[in-house]
């Protein structure tokens, strides 16, 4: 008898179901992970934005915690997913950059939604993947997602008005965009098939993997503007550069999902029991003009970079009546802690390969375990290899393979500026051992220079 890839990982998954223990069995809570893309660390108003108009997710930070030092798995997209997903820094995880394409997740990863499935979740992904085109192991379904909505190609999703979409196994015709027509934006598509998914599984826990594509620009064939919106409101009259005005209704837009989803929450009385985690999943793109609406904030660098411009995020987290509603939170902590918080969450041992921390003891008042260190890396294949790490409230940066660790203290200099690596030759050799120990090579990733 032959039997479909798909068939055999929901008979693998289905043995899993079987083989759970008896502690799995009680009910965690809804957890809804909404992220957006490219949107920068000041670009919301809970963290300073005093142009873009974002009541929806400044409501959250209201009634949660906002984070202010928490970190993207990565300062681009592909990377930085693949860490949220496998809870694996980049120097140890299966995608580590964007390029070279056809770098997947593979059946012996093993991702937060295979995890939650465990537990008796129900999962459901909408949104951009990146993580595995069709008819590659990485596709959402062979990776613990019970349904998907969205695009899979890291490319594709660059297109706001596309052909198609991927809708779990099938590819979806949208036959409002074809013959050059725009009538289906597909990040309202994105948003209102994640709505239909917390309505069609309100009896039982789920998982929400919201992961938008808003802000992110458009695919460049779409329009030399590059930010493609419906609308411009409500910035219409605003005397502002058009590129400017069409980036603010596109973070505004992504704030109406946010309260769209809220509001699905309430409706079905899902609030008190769901954990909505809201962030980006790296700095801002600088293809617009960052200084504009100050995106990163105080913060050095945007997208590609190491500095905390292109990996601090904003991540605010809600859940009434565990998480002190108002909070501030300085903790600093990464993409990678999800898998582990999520294994808490759902009532699960914490899985043995990963490089998390639970961050569910800071979340709800109790003593909270720290990192020795945050790693990151970027560039492999490209002209540059940049690495960075964080070691207590020391940063160091090295631009290019060989070439001198830039150190910055962040506790007094959050926005880099003053090289502090001459004055303190210790930290300098520390942060250099780091770099080695976190940082093991893969063959999908040939470092270049």
């Amino acid at each position: 008898m032959r039997i479909s890839r798909r068939g055999f990982m929901r008979a693998i998954g289905a043995g899993a179901m079987l083989a759970r223990p008896a502690t799995a069995q009680r009910r965690g809570p809804n957890i809804v992970w909404i992220m957006a893309d490219d949107l920068g660390y000041g670009d919301v108003g809970c963290y300073g934005q005093e142009k873009i108009l974002t009541p929806n997710i400044d409501r959250l930070a209201e009634q949660g915690m906002r984070f202010t030092q928490a970190y993207a798995g990565s300062t681009v997209c592909a990377p930085s997913r693949c860490s949220l997903m496998t809870g694996l820094h980049n120097g140890h995880g299966r995608v580590r950059d964007n390029i070279p394409y056809g770098i997947f997740l593979r059946p012996d990863d093993f991702t937060v939604a295979e995890l939650l499935k465990q537990a008796g979740y129900r999962t459901g992904g909408f949104g951009k993947w990146s993580l595995g085109n069709a008819g590659s192991w990485g596709m959402p379904l062979y990776q613990g997602f019970d349904t998907y909505f969205g695009q899979l190609n890291q490319d594709q999703a660059h297109r706001y008005y596309p052909d198609s979409l991927w809708d779990d196994d099938q590819e979806m015709l949208l036959m409002g965009n074809r013959a050059n027509q725009r009538k289906q934006y597909s990040a309202d598509l994105f948003a209102e098939r994640a709505l239909r998914f917390i309505g069609d599984n309100r009896e039982r826990p789920f998982f929400l993997y919201f992961a938008t594509t808003l802000p992110h620009f458009s695919d460049f064939r779409e329009g030399p503007d590059k930010l493609i919106v419906p609308s411009d409101e409500p910035y219409t009259t605003r005397d502002w550069p058009q590129l400017e005005k069409n980036y603010a209704a596109m973070v505004t837009r992504l704030d109406r999902h946010v309260g769209e989803i809220m509001a699905k929450l309430r409706e079905h009385g899902l609030e008190q029991n769901t954990l909505v985690f809201f962030t980006s999943d790296n700095g801002p793109w600088d293809g617009h003009d960052v200084r504009f609406f100050r995106s990163a904030g105080s913060l050095r660098g945007v997208k590609r970079d190491l500095y905390e411009g292109g990996i601090r995020v904003p991540m605010i987290v809600r859940w009434p009546d565990r998480i002190r509603a108002g909070s501030v939170s300085h903790h600093p902590w990464a993409f990678w802690d999800f898998l582990p918080t999520a294994a808490e969450l759902a009532g699960l041992p914490p899985p043995k390969r990963t490089d998390g921390i639970s961050i569910v003891p800071e979340l709800t008042g109790r003593p909270q375990s720290r990192h020795e260190y945050f790693y990151w890396d970027y560039g492999h294949v490209r002209d540059k290899f940049l690495q960075a790490a964080r070691w207590g409230n020391w940063k160091g940066v090295r631009i290019g393979t060989g070439s001198p660790i830039d150190l910055y203290d962040l506790e007094r200099d959050p926005s880099e500026i003053n090289n502090v690596a001459g004055a303190n030759p210790q930290v300098v050799r520390r942060i250099e051992e780091i770099l080695a120990e976190a940082y093991q090579p893969s063959p999908d990733y040939l470092v270049k220079g």
